[in-house]
Order: structure tokens, then sequence, then C-alpha cells
């Protein structure tokens, strides 16, 4: 939305290594659905799943501090073109999304200016609403105006007859035959120039019987919700009321739309949002995550994109997110980028329902999304005894995420998830027995086949290690049946004898391919349910 302006221009320490190599330029692809005054036909295309026509645009950066190549891709098979759709930017800027940018690190200034200048505008707004014939209060307003200006120009048509001439006299020494005229342009009145709100109001905030202070006296986190929840708030106000385009243009439009089979949508927003939790508490951190995806549901015109370090950010259960991962490499260079979709990954309905409820449980779940190095765990107990060993060398383990699943038949769910990203993982969970203690089909041991196709249905097998615990963890570690309080206990024996800390150690190495084969006997790798019963059933035989 910067080009043609000098903040469209990038600067050497905005190039990869600060470098301009040709070969990884920066480069941005922007796809805008057509609302209104769509471009040549040739620049349409069709999104198959909604019909709904769209343009492509890109933006290549091949110079410090000159303005981007901009290209236009075709539909007819000529692929990027040097022309682009709606010419220049000037132009097509106003044919795209409005963009609002929330930087995590504004100024109280510049965040209570945006936010006084949004809500002057929905006051404006208001001021400029008619009721029915009636002239609206701006328009009255502004006629008096007018009336007033006329009379001063009248008054004073002597002194500006008289401006004219000393400025023609000066100007015609330079350019001979020029003169010059002063039009006060009494007839062009408008809601912007009457400046009824030239005075900012004056924001506070506060408890609801306390005080209020001023907004410059809030913290970033309340200021920069406030700015959002305005721009909310300004949007619905902007759909109950939309401002009335001349009946000429607006048939125009409409005509236009209909002839190329393009539904005709109100201007969308995006709303760029820089790390939305800082400074926030954590239930205002979840309820700010809440209405930001409310707001970007379908119909609402809006699109949220938010970069963040929060696991409670990512809510796979709703069916608009997009999760876009950038992965990087200890030197910082980018080595990939994934992007995440519920649809992709195949959950259906009851694993989304499933994620909603495990996420507000736990949300750190969603770590997963963050890279690294992930072992997907049944419970409390291993996540326990592994978080034990990370904790205690950070050094050798600090890219580590262990991620309990709370449940056997969540293991494949949060599976399918890291299939999509296609990195290493690795699955530890228990085997359980194929039966009960009174004989009847143990429903434990169903989940052990389920858990072994999604982790067989892994783009590439080898990356994913999944191994399981003779009985249970506890079984396979301590040779015990589990006692209660188990996460505790565990710890506790991790502590306190050195060749229990060792195993455990050992079985996470094993995890993280360190190591090619498990420690310990009672760890197993395993490639179908029957050498699994195969395993189950040795162990109770030596037992």
């Amino acid at each position: 939305m910067s080009h043609g302006s000098a903040e469209g221009r990038l600067k050497i320490e905005d190039f990869p290594g600060e470098q301009c190599d040709a070969s990884c330029a920066p480069e941005i692809e922007l796809q805008t659905y057509v609302f209104e005054n769509p471009p040549a036909r040739q620049w349409l295309h069709t999104e198959e799943s909604t019909g709904r026509t769209y343009i492509r645009e890109r933006w290549r950066w091949d110079e410090v501090g000159k303005d981007p190549k901009r290209q236009g891709h075709r539909v007819d098979g000529h692929d990027w073109d040097e022309k682009v759709p709606w010419g220049a930017p000037s132009v097509a800027n106003s044919r795209r999304p409005i963009p609002h940018h929330v930087d995590a690190f504004d100024r109280p200034e510049e965040q209570g200016a945006k936010i006084t200048a949004i809500l002057s505008e929905i006051l404006l707004q208001k001021a400029t609403q008619k009721e029915g014939d009636e002239a609206s209060a701006i328009d009255t307003l502004a006629a008096k105006v007018r009336e007033l200006q006329r009379k001063i120009v009248k008054d004073a048509a002597d002194e500006i007859e008289g401006l004219e001439l000393s400025l023609s006299g000066y100007m015609s020494e330079i350019f001979i035959g020029f003169r010059v005229t002063l039009d006060a342009r009494t007839e062009e009145v408008s809601e912007r120039s009457v400046g009824i709100f030239n005075t900012k109001p004056l924001l506070r905030m506060g408890p609801e019987h306390g005080h209020l202070a001023p907004l410059k006296k809030q913290g970033s986190g309340a200021r920069r919700t406030l700015l959002w929840s305005a721009l909310k708030i300004a949007t619905e106000r902007a759909s109950a009321n939309p401002r009335k385009q001349s009946k000429a243009k607006s048939a125009q439009t409409d005509e236009t739309l209909a002839d190329d089979g393009i539904q005709s949508y109100s201007r969308p927003h995006v709303l760029l949002l820089d790390e939305p939790e800082i400074c926030l508490h954590p239930t205002a951190v979840r309820d700010a995550c809440r209405v930001l995806y409310d707001l970007a549901q379908d119909g609402t015109g809006w699109q949220v994109m938010v970069t963040t370090h929060s696991p409670a950010f990512i809510d796979i259960s709703r069916d608009n997110t997009t999760v876009v991962r950038v992965e990087r490499t200890e030197t910082g260079a980018i080595c990939g980028t994934t992007v995440f979709r519920p649809e992709r990954v195949g959950l259906s309905d009851d694993d989304k329902e499933t994620l909603k409820y495990l996420n507000q449980w736990d949300p750190y779940v969603a770590e997963l999304f963050f890279g690294g190095r992930t072992i997907l765990v049944e419970g409390d107990t291993e996540y326990s005894a592994f978080r034990e060993i990370v904790e205690a060398d950070r050094k050798a383990y600090r890219d580590v995420h262990v991620v309990r699943a709370r449940g056997k038949y969540i293991i494949p769910i949060l599976a399918k998830i890291m299939n999509h990203f296609g990195g290493h993982y690795a699955v530890l969970h228990d085997t359980d027995r194929p039966k009960t203690y009174k004989g009847s089909a143990n429903s434990a041991w169903k989940a052990n086949e389920t858990i072994l196709n999604v982790c067989a249905a892994a783009p590439k097998s080898a990356r994913v290690r999944l191994a399981a615990s003779l009985i249970d963890f506890e079984h396979a570690i301590f040779g015990v049946k589990a006692a209660a309080e188990k996460p505790f206990n565990t710890v506790r024996r991790i502590r306190e004898n050195a060749f229990v800390r060792g195993a455990v150690e050992e079985v996470l190495r094993y995890l993280l391919f360190e190591r090619d084969e498990p420690p310990i006997d009672t760890i197993v790798e395993w490639k179908s349910v029957e050498e699994l019963e195969a395993s189950v059933l040795a162990f109770d035989d030596v037992g």
C-alpha cells in the first residue's frame, strides 16, 4: 500500500544479510478480492472454492532506495506481466483493502492520535447522515458557512483585486503574460473544511467507579486494545450506515461488475497486529484472541494478521485459522515456510471440538506450532519426567518441546498437525493391554492402531519416531504400577536416583533422534499391532 511513496522503498538494512542480491531479492505477492471497479478481464482470476474473483500482484525490490518493480499475473497463460491491473499506484491502492497497522511499540501519542481520529470519523459520519428529505446537520452548517463566505468576499472585493494585481505584477516579470487570480471557492465547503472537531477529543480510561486517567497514562496493552476495538466499532458503524455514492457512479459500478459476473462487495479491511499479547493479563490475552477471531469471521469484511509468540493465540478449532510458520536455521537464515489450515490436515469436526477443549485446558499444547524438536506424550507423568531433564540442561535441550496430549486418542490429532509441517517428531504412548483385567476388550488398546496409521501417513515416515512404554510409563521406567500423585513421585524419583535419571535422559535422547535404538527393553519401537502385542505378551510373561 506504500508503493509510490518513500515508505515503499527499502533501505540496505531491509535486505537479507544487508546485501542487495538479485538471487534473493525481497518479494511480496498480494491476492486481492475484487469488490468494485474491476480491472481488465486478463487480470481476473476465479477462486474455485468460493467462485469469487481476485487479482494477483507482486512487488520485487532489486535496488536500495528505489521503488519496487510491480507486476500483474494474467489468466491467459502469460504468467507475470510488466503491465499491471488498475494502473498507477495511487489508483490501485484505492482498489485494495484498507490496512490498519498496530505496532507493538508505538508511542502513546501515536496510538492516541489514531484512536481519536477513528472516533472523530464516526462522529463526522453521524453528522453527514441525512434523515429522509431533510438536510444533514453538516449540510445545514456548510450552507451557513458558504453564505458567510460570500458576504466576506463581497465586502473584500477591492482587497482581493489588489492582491491579484500585485501578484500578477511580480509573476509577469518572470513569466511574461501570466496573471494570478484568487478564488475563495465559497461553494466548495465540505465536512472536512468545516472543521467541527479541530480540537481533538480527550480519551480517559479507568475503573467504572474510580479515577479515569488520560489515555497517555494507560499501559501499552490497554492502549493497543482500545485502538483495535475502535477500528472494529468504526467498521460496524460503517456497515450499518454505508455512505452513499452518487447514483450515476453506483449504477456504473454495478453494471460493470454484473457484466463481468462479479458480485459487488464493500471495501474490506486488513488489521495487522504485532504481538497483541504484550502487556496483557492472561485472561485479557484469551479475550483478545476470541475477539480477533470473531472479527475475522466470514461476512465481517475484515482480515486479521497477527504475529505472535503466544500459543494462546493459535486456535486451530476455528475454520478461519491460517498459521504461517517461518523456520530459521541457527544462523538466522530462513529455511522454510509452512502454511497450516485445518481443512488441509483433514481434521474432523470431532477433532476440532477436542482440540478446542484441549486448548482451553492447556493452551501450551499449541507450542508444537513454534518449531523446535517436538515429542508428543500421552500424559502428565512423561511430560514431568522429560521436563525435569530438559530444565536441568537448558543448553542441550533448549529447543525441545514436550507436548502432552492429555489422552491417548488425542495423540493422532496432534500427529496429523505435525505431519503437515513435515519435520522430525516423536511419539511416546502407553501400550496398555489388549484386554482389561475383567477380560473385556480394552478401548485404550484400539487407539494404538489409530496412532500407527497417522504416523505411517507422514510425508516422510523416516522423520517420525513411534515408540511405546510397555503397559505404561511407570512400568517401563520403574517396573511398578502407577501410584497416586504420579507426576510428583516421578520427579522425586528422578532427583533421588541417578540410575533412573540416566534411563529417562537416554529415552529422551532416543526420542530426539540422538541415538538409534531404545535404551531400555521396556521402551519399544513398533511398526505393526501384531509386533506391539507380542512385546506386551512377552513383558507379562516375564513379569
